[in-house]
């Protein structure tokens, strides 16, 4: 998987990029059909408090690509609170599509039954 960081207003440490890129490569642990993912760090000094620091996720993956933002006072605690959000929209994706297949299956064998098959 390719990983591309882009900060924005914000020092790319080598901390804050084995920490993305950590988070990253676990949700790879959920599915590996994602083939790259781009990280954008923002610090906006205009912004709340609370809302310093910005983080938008980019996953490109076979089908709908999956993306999500949050904000918070921390960048580190942004970063989780968004790759949280990724890993549950992996897992609803993957239930989403073993559901499919299962009532695909579930339908040819009822077909085979009624046809004495």
């Amino acid at each position: 998987m390719h990983i591309h960081l882009s900060p924005r207003h914000v020092r790319l440490t080598a901390a804050i990029h084995q920490h993305a890129a950590s988070r990253v490569s676990q949700l790879e642990e959920l599915t590996d059909d994602i083939v790259s993912a781009h990280v954008v760090l923002i610090h906006d000094e205009n912004a709340k408090p609370a809302d310093r620091y910005s983080v938008k996720v980019h996953l490109a993956i076979p089908g709908p690509d999956i993306h999500a933002e949050e904000s918070h006072a921390d960048l580190y605690a942004a970063l989780d609170l968004v790759m949280d959000k990724l890993a549950r929209q992996l897992r609803k994706r993957k239930t989403r599509l073993t559901d499919k297949r299962r009532s695909r299956t579930g339908k040819i064998v009822r077909s085979r039954k009624l046809n004495g098959t």
